[in-house]
């Protein structure tokens, strides 16, 4: 019922619907690692030793929020595409690494387990980048709204790394 109540509008309104529906997608998912989050900062998190270059705490929230609205409108472009043989093999990848960013969350901070957080977000590297590729080949601006993602997903790595290896 509510498919064909969609289908009556507009097509901009259509479009402002699936954006906005990406944007909750993006920032649901970005909610519920936080939840996952919270449980493990006090006293875990606060506990281990730290690389120097570790940034502070505040830091966090803005980052993950602007890089969750990017990927929603990066997929929101994939989207408003034509119909392609590729797209729903970018979904794919989309849905793969959103999942395996939740993922790491509660590797990292739920089960507190920086080495099984470890493999978790080289997963999770590859995925994005498997997404940029994808992306790009339908949409050039969608691959690149995913770089400032995968890059510091690549300073998540490194900052994972040396926890582990320190603690």
């Amino acid at each position: 019922m509510m498919a064909n109540t969609i289908s009556l509008l507009p097509q901009t309104a259509k479009s402002t619907l699936a954006l906005a529906g990406f944007v909750v997608l993006c920032l649901v998912v970005g909610g519920l690692g936080a939840l996952l989050t919270a449980p493990g900062l006090a006293p875990w998190y606060a506990g281990l030793q730290k690389p120097s270059f570790n940034p502070p705490g505040w830091i966090f929230g803005p980052v993950w929020s602007t890089l969750y609205v990017l990927m929603a409108y990066a997929v929101w472009r994939i989207w408003s595409l034509d119909p392609h043989p590729s797209r729903p093999k970018a979904y794919w990848a989309f849905a793969v690494q959103l999942v395996l960013n939740l993922c790491w969350s509660g590797a990292f901070f739920f089960l507190q387990s920086p080495g099984f957080a470890l493999i978790v977000i080289i997963c999770l590297l590859a995925a994005i980048v498997t997404t940029i590729v994808l992306f790009f080949r339908l949409d050039k601006l969608s691959g690149e709204l995913f770089v400032p993602y995968v890059l510091w997903v690549c300073f998540a790595t490194v900052l994972n790394l040396s926890i582990f290896l320190l603690n």
